[in-house]
């Protein structure tokens, strides 16, 4: 059977002068177009060919003059955490430890046996932690308070004794330390998360994304054959390995980009994903210079591994055909990063990317490096990289000069450190501020239409993948910049297809 989709129109127009499209799907794949009318100034793909006659059996769905474009993709997202994350105390916006307390406080005496939150801006709030404040208004429920970035996490002594660390003064500890203790209070049953997971790739279909990366600190690849063959098919998806996964990973023969089996082609295998450095809100980025005020060996941040042992694990990754995603924020993490990927000369992604020197710019598209950023991070950051970066912040999310170097880049969230949707990156790329805002480095924004690249995987053309979002408004045509944010941040997606299959819809009663 073939789906047609009729009477769509490309946003931009693209030259064609606002014809409409037709688009004829088998197997998930386009494999037919009609440009309907006049046509000015087109050249049409070489594979491209008037529809098919509808046929009996074959579904139309009549788009009725909405704007076609491919699907979304979010290409760095903790999909567990980001579906915990939602259901936990939510401590953002709060701008004193005193706020956070008082959050904490009208929870304290709730019926769960641990009390955990998330969304705390270490580097923006003001007073200091403490372990004696936290136990404070807790008493004896393990207390566990993790920071928007997911480095960081604010303990009180009933939380430390459970889960067999060391107390410090602060109540806080960062990096591993942290990342070993989100994994711990994220250990709930598959069931659970999976449906909670399913609700969440749900919400993702509504703003129009068809597909994530997965950075989820587990075996990634085996959870999301389980969701799948459970019925969750909603999104595509890439499954990052991480380095202690990695041996098991080679021995099973899995290659980044493969196609998992049994997974109707959702599912492929992702990176490895090596943690070079720490966040900015933390101040473990690794830096070049030092944080003000900031005295003794992590005065500049902190190196999770020396050059040699990076060298080697991506070495190792690389001859079994997997490619490396480092996280690298400060410039001094990017830099390594960058030689890391000269010596052992293998593509691979760097993830985040926030402060990058003006003369290793152009050392990603040298080396062919993509540059997987965050937009949405740098209207969050402002405040704490004016300070903490102070006299730097030129080179911070520098999309411009990434783009005119010819960097390839894609864009992601980061979730739960900021929302899975795409189109609130799309707009931070643009604005670079939040609404009614003045632009941060203005010299660094990017089109409208250069912002949606880095959000897409594919196009609507002849062979290629049926995953589209469907659009009430044209993204390309806003006339006014100052109207973007609310245009686009709350677009409608009339509809979401994967691989021809419709995800969401609001085209007639009832949506999946």
């Amino acid at each position: 059977m073939t789906l047609h989709l009729t009477n769509a129109r490309i946003p931009g127009e693209r030259g064609l002068l606002g014809n409409l499209i037709n688009i004829s799907i088998d197997n998930g794949v386009v494999s037919a177009l009609d440009f309907i009318g006049q046509t000015t100034s087109v050249t049409l793909p070489s594979a491209t060919r008037a529809a098919r006659v509808v046929q009996g059996d074959d579904q139309v769905i009549d788009l009725d003059g909405r704007w076609i474009m491919p699907g979304l993709w979010d290409s760095h997202v903790h999909m567990g955490q980001w579906a915990q994350a939602r259901r936990r105390l939510d401590l953002s916006h709060t701008t004193s430890v005193d706020a956070v307390l008082e959050r904490v406080s009208q929870r304290a005496d709730s019926a769960d046996p641990a009390l955990v939150g998330f969304g705390w801006r270490p580097a923006e709030i003001s007073g200091q932690t403490s372990l004696e404040s936290l136990d404070a208004v807790t008493g004896d429920k393990p207390t566990y308070l993790f920071s928007v970035d997911m480095h960081s996490v604010w303990l009180n002594s009933a939380g430390f004794a459970a889960q067999g660390v060391t107390a410090t003064e602060s109540g806080v500890v960062s990096e591993r330390a942290c990342f070993e203790i989100a994994t711990r209070v994220s250990d709930i049953d598959d069931e659970t998360l999976d449906a909670w997971i399913d609700e969440a790739a749900r919400e993702a279909a509504r703003r129009g994304v068809v597909g994530i990366t997965d950075f989820e600190m587990a075996p990634n690849s085996a959870a999301w054959r389980r969701r799948i063959s459970r019925g969750a098919d909603t999104l595509r998806v890439e499954a990052a390995i991480y380095p202690e996964f990695l041996e098991t990973a080679v021995e099973a023969g899995m290659r980044t980009g493969d196609t998992v089996a049994s997974t109707g082609g959702l599912l492929r295998v992702g990176p490895l994903k090596i943690i070079l450095d720490g966040s900015l809100g933390s101040q473990t980025a690794r830096c070049f210079e030092p944080y003000p005020g900031a005295t003794g060996p992590a005065a500049r941040g902190v190196l999770n591994l020396p050059l040699p042992e990076l060298v080697s694990l991506m070495g190792r990754a690389w001859a079994a055909g997997i490619a490396p995603a480092v996280h690298a924020i400060g410039d001094e993490a990017v830099d390594m990063a960058l030689d890391a990927f000269e010596m052992v000369q293998c593509a691979g992604t760097i993830e985040h990317a926030q402060l990058v020197r003006a003369e290793d710019v152009s050392r990603f598209s040298q080396l062919k490096v993509l540059a997987s950023v965050q937009p949405r991070h740098l209207v969050d950051d402002r405040t704490a990289a004016e300070r903490l970066w102070l006299g730097r912040t030129g080179q911070a999310f520098a999309f411009r000069q990434m783009r005119d170097a010819g960097v390839a880049m894609r864009f992601g969230s980061d979730a739960p450190a900021a929302a899975l949707d795409p189109w609130q990156a799309i707009v931070a790329a643009v604005t670079r501020t939040a609404p009614g805002g003045e632009a941060w480095n203005p010299q660094e924004c990017l089109s409208v239409d250069e912002a949606v690249q880095c959000s897409v995987r594919s196009h609507v053309a002849v062979g290629q993948p049926a995953d589209f979002a469907v659009l009430d408004i044209d993204p390309l045509e806003v006339d006014d910049l100052s109207s973007l944010p609310l245009d686009l941040a709350t677009t409608p997606v009339s509809a979401t297809f994967v691989g021809g299959r419709v995800t969401h819809s609001l085209l007639e009663k009832g949506s999946p």
